[in-house]
């Protein structure tokens, strides 16, 4: 039988006994977590390959712009996918709560995939004029749905799977297939760059990244139509299940909580990995290749450090993950982002990039686990998903758009600001955090 993390949890027949596992079933979950996970790497990385080839197809997009107001372009295209999220986080959070996750994941991959194989087919401006941005904009509106719906479900999946005593960890994997997604899309993009000329890339090289996210996506697909079901009939049969209205009449105040530290966590993130790469060359004023290699460097360490801050949490606690996450963001942020204006060795830039990356890992290593914890199984996932996704939207999204505005603008040291004042907000939020997971450690 596949693995139960109900409420009163059955193997056949007899009740299961809390944090006591076969080898079986220790297999079992394992398993699932990958196959969740292959998803969520691949859901990324369809997500991700677009800010990373934004620097190449800019022009057939936008073409009569300069390379800043073309980038700023293509920053407010990926901006409009996050939009999207809240709809997606409450779509897939509701379909998740309602009809199982399963049903769920699967159709996030499957519409993340779709997104992609249009995007690599795209005509560009000079074929088609401005149907192309427009088509573009469509193709990114579609994934922003799907990858809203991607991660409330992912997250409640894997915290309902991972072992009891090590749920930190297990649910660490949610980040490192998510940092693997953009990692790959960076691999990728400095491959080409070393088989392809700059010319070729930006004329039909970029198309490459794209077609192999929708090949991905239909291997993840046939993985995740092996996960077993972790929903029991009575939470989807409860009437609040999967509705606002369940949502915000019993659990607004962890509603409020979610929201309130996920803005800031979701804002330095995408300073630190999607946007660094952009600041790199067009501040710090590297070449592209080497920002790409900087940047390919710093994720794959980033990436490394999740099972470890994941582990960590299982042993001082969430809460204090977060505290530490919110405190030291805040006093970091300024000087590592000044210190960065001022180099021009790359070394260096990698040295403080990835001690950013470190202090940003006590959050992303328990991201989905630290709001797992705050819902009951039949609003989990929309609880989940709904209030990562609006702060994700406002202040994850934006953050390019809004550093690339700033810097246009000559103030480019108030973003370093505007981070750090949301890192205070997260550390402010994080008080409010349970010292023990008001659910899920019954589930088990």
């Amino acid at each position: 039988m596949g693995p139960n993390t109900t409420e009163n949890p059955v193997q056949n027949g007899v009740p299961h006994q809390p944090g006591v596992y076969s080898e079986h079933e220790k297999r079992h979950r394992v398993f699932a977590i990958m196959a969740a996970s292959s998803g969520n790497l691949v859901e990324w990385f369809d997500f991700y390959v677009y800010a990373f080839s934004a620097l190449y197809f800019a022009g057939a997009f936008f073409p009569k712009s300069d390379p800043t107001v073309q980038l700023l372009n293509t920053a407010g295209v990926f901006a409009a996918g996050f939009l999207m999220r809240p709809i997606g986080g409450w779509l897939f959070g509701r379909i998740a709560d309602k009809y199982g996750r399963k049903l769920s994941l699967l159709i996030s991959v499957a519409m993340m995939c779709t997104g992609s194989l249009v995007i690599a087919c795209l005509p560009t401006y000079a074929q088609i004029g401005a149907w192309a941005p427009f088509l573009l904009l469509v193709c990114r509106l579609f994934q922003g749905l799907s990858v809203g719906g991607e991660y409330g479900t992912t997250a409640t999946y894997m915290s309902e799977v991972a072992l009891k005593g090590q749920r930190g960890f297990f649910s660490s994997f949610q980040y490192v297939t998510l940092i693997g997604g953009q990692l790959l899309a960076v691999l990728v993009i400095v491959i080409l760059e070393n088989i392809l000329s700059e010319a070729d890339l930006r004329a039909w090289g970029w198309r490459i990244p794209f077609v192999c996210g929708a090949v991905a996506a239909v291997v993840a697909l046939l993985l995740r139509r092996t996960l077993h079901e972790t929903q029991t009939d009575a939470a989807k049969n409860n009437a609040d299940a999967g509705t606002i209205g369940g949502l915000f009449r019993h659990h607004t105040p962890a509603f409020i909580t979610v929201l309130g530290y996920t803005a800031g966590g979701s804002l330095i993130f995408y300073t630190f990995t999607t946007y660094m790469q952009k600041y790199l060359v067009n501040t710090v004023h590297l070449p592209i290749k080497t920002a790409s290699y900087v940047m390919t460097a710093a994720l794959f360490l980033y990436m490394c450090m999740q099972p470890l801050f994941g582990m960590l949490s299982d042993r001082i606690g969430r809460r204090n993950n977060m505290l530490l996450f919110g405190g030291l963001g805040a006093l970091a942020t300024v000087p590592i982002l000044t210190a960065l204006q001022h180099t021009t060795n790359p070394y260096v830039a990698l040295m403080l990039i990835v001690i950013a990356l470190a202090i940003v890992s006590f959050y992303t290593s328990i991201s989905g686990i630290v709001k797992a914890e705050m819902f009951p199984p039949e609003v989990r996932a929309l609880g989940v998903g709904l209030a990562y996704a609006v702060a994700n939207a406002i202040f994850g999204g934006t953050a390019e758009y809004v550093a690339l505005g700033l810097k246009a603008q000559g103030h480019e040291s108030a973003f370093f600001w505007y981070v750090t004042v949301m890192m205070v907000v997260a550390f402010l939020f994080s008080l409010r955090l349970p010292r023990q997971a008001a659910y899920l450690h019954h589930d088990h």
